[in-house]
């Protein structure tokens, strides 16, 4: 190995590590040399190595003193090379962390973890989604990625912040997209329109995809038109807010005065979690009844069956079961 190879790996290391090295080698060459200086005052390297470190930290134990003339010099030359070393690491320190903390919070610092959520653009959605996730699964991490944000403060939301644009790899990979579990994209309220809105989201799907082949993708389309593009650039499924609102507004506008449609769906889809399960051999020409008493053991919630792509909510009790057919039903979230 030669020196040059050594002196380039050396450069390369961040400047904390550089001066801790530094100041190994300085310990070592002074605490090998008063031994040798002084050897029945400093017995073992080690005790020499010991005193170079207390002295050159201007801590001073008193514990190991040179008492000859040449034990000196070399205490003197220790505390003018040593002891300002020793400072200048101690500051580089804690100006490293100041500043590790000041990048985390301006989302300039890779994820290094795997298995994680990724949250892409940042609204009041996708901060309440934030608060449901931590509440219903504690463990899970989360990256938030945004280019609108200058800053994310971690006591106020666990997650791990990248500024970027999630259309761009540099942004992607600093969010670790290779080993990311799922994604989710929210449509863009910023955009000047919903077609722009969506185009971005479209784009970002196809930047993600292209980076994970498995990740579950799942995207906010506003238009309607747009559905089969976000399909073919390969999200997995597909929020259509606009219709879900719209179709919430008539319920609340043709609702009895008794009831409270929003409020209802609300709470049931921050404590449930809808569950597609298809029949077993057993279940074939089985009734909806008979399923439905089936389910509640089981302590899920049977809503209805879904045949060639068709909803049937609310069968009747002598609906039959057929082979291929998916069970809707309500499970509580698990912790």
């Amino acid at each position: 190995m030669s020196v040059r190879f050594i002196k380039q790996v050396y450069h390369q290391l961040p400047v904390i590590f550089r001066l801790l090295l530094s100041i190994t080698a300085l310990m070592l060459f002074f605490g090998t040399i008063i031994h040798l200086v002084e050897p029945n005052q400093f017995p073992t390297v080690f005790e020499g190595i010991w005193w170079a470190i207390v002295t050159g930290a201007t801590v001073g134990y008193g514990d190991y003193v040179p008492l000859t003339i040449p034990g000196k010099i070399v205490a003197i030359t220790l505390i003018l090379s040593g002891g300002g070393l020793v400072a200048f690491y101690i500051t580089t320190l804690s100006a490293a962390t100041v500043q590790h903390e000041k990048d985390l919070l301006e989302g300039k610092l890779q994820f290094k973890g795997s298995n994680h959520y990724i949250f892409i653009g940042w609204n009041e959605r996708t901060r309440r989604l934030i608060d449901l996730t931590i509440e219903n699964s504690p463990s899970t991490q989360i990256v938030l990625i945004d280019r609108t944000l200058k800053s994310v403060e971690y006591r106020h939301y666990p997650v791990h912040f990248i500024k970027g644009d999630p259309t761009e790899d540099d942004t992607l990979k600093k969010a670790n997209i290779s080993l990311a579990q799922r994604v989710l994209i929210s449509a863009d309220i910023s955009a000047k329109n919903e077609r722009q809105a969506d185009n971005d989201t479209i784009l970002s799907t196809v930047a993600i995809r292209g980076n994970n082949k498995h990740a579950l993708i799942i995207a906010e389309i506003l238009t309607r038109v747009q559905i089969e593009n976000a399909l073919r650039a390969g999200a997995t499924t597909i929020i259509r807010t606009n219709d879900f609102i719209s179709g919430l507004f008539y319920h609340e506008l043709s609702h009895t005065a008794s009831s409270t449609p929003f409020e209802d769906l609300l709470q049931l889809m921050k404590t449930q979690q809808f569950h597609h399960t298809k029949i077993t051999e057993d279940l074939h020409e089985k009734t909806f009844s008979e399923l439905s008493t089936i389910q509640t053991k089981q302590q899920h919630i049977l809503l209805g069956i879904i045949r060639n792509h068709d909803y049937y909510l609310n069968c009747a009790p002598t609906f039959v079961l057929k082979q291929g057919d998916i069970v809707i039903s309500l499970v509580a979230w698990k912790n």
